[in-house]
């Protein structure tokens, strides 16, 4: 028996703002990044960063994704990098501002509790829009706020017990959400640049937060199924 299966609740749930951490980090890496090689160049990386949002999805509920859970998670980002490549698209990396939420939804498929079509919907509206609010935020500099919230709100968690009971996961959140200012502050702009580093992640960390925080809110399977496995998907 583990922690998880005598207390549902308290251990087995994906590290969604350690998810969104990762992602800003990565997402102003690479938009550095952009500038100053190709896109093939970036391409590694993109797949180091895509990997370890998955991980801090999947890997906390104590069970391995299912196939059809790591293929819906993964056929996205591959498609649009082979579109990136062929210059058919835009480049990849407006996906991973969703992609935190994408995981903790696809976290959530089981038999009995299959994402819906206005779930998905709803996603891609909400995408859409972190996608305009990134860049809108590089010009107007109007959501760079978000980005000092990341040592805050980790903290403020710290008030709750269930949160405290899980110190190997609030460890990690605080220092990733102090971590992401530091090294917003520290990449240089890369030159031509319409707006800093720091900007760029202030953008992604209001448009990856809000939509991290729809995903989050939304209904788990009752408990009873909850108990019968001893995790919460």
């Amino acid at each position: 028996m583990t922690l998880g299966d005598a207390v549902p609740n308290l251990a087995r749930r994906p590290w969604a703002f350690a998810a969104v951490c990762v992602m800003i980090d990565s997402l102003t890496l690479l938009v550095f990044g952009l500038s100053q090689v190709p896109v093939i160049q970036l391409l590694p990386w993109y797949v180091v960063a895509y990997l370890l949002i998955g991980a801090c999805i999947f890997v906390p509920t104590g069970r391995l994704p299912s196939l059809r859970q790591a293929a819906a998670f993964l056929l996205p980002g591959a498609l649009l990098v082979v579109l990136a490549l062929l210059n058919l698209g835009p480049w990849v990396g407006g996906w991973l501002l969703g992609l935190p939420a994408w995981g903790l939804l696809l976290s959530r498929w089981t038999p009995e509790n299959r994402p819906r079509v206005l779930q998905v919907l709803k996603f891609l509206g909400l995408l859409m829009l972190g996608l305009l609010i990134f860049t809108f935020n590089m010009v107007f500099v109007v959501f760079t706020p978000g980005l000092f919230l990341l040592p805050i709100i980790p903290l403020v968690r710290l008030a709750y017990p269930e949160y405290r009971a899980r110190p190997l996961q609030a460890a990690v959140e605080v220092l990733l959400g102090f971590a992401v200012v530091v090294l917003a502050f520290a990449i240089p702009t890369p030159d031509g640049s319409w707006s800093s580093s720091w900007i760029d992640a202030g953008g992604a960390a209001t448009a990856g937060l809000m939509i991290a925080f729809w995903a989050r809110g939304l209904p788990r399977r009752s408990r009873r199924l909850q108990l019968n496995d001893g995790a919460i998907a």
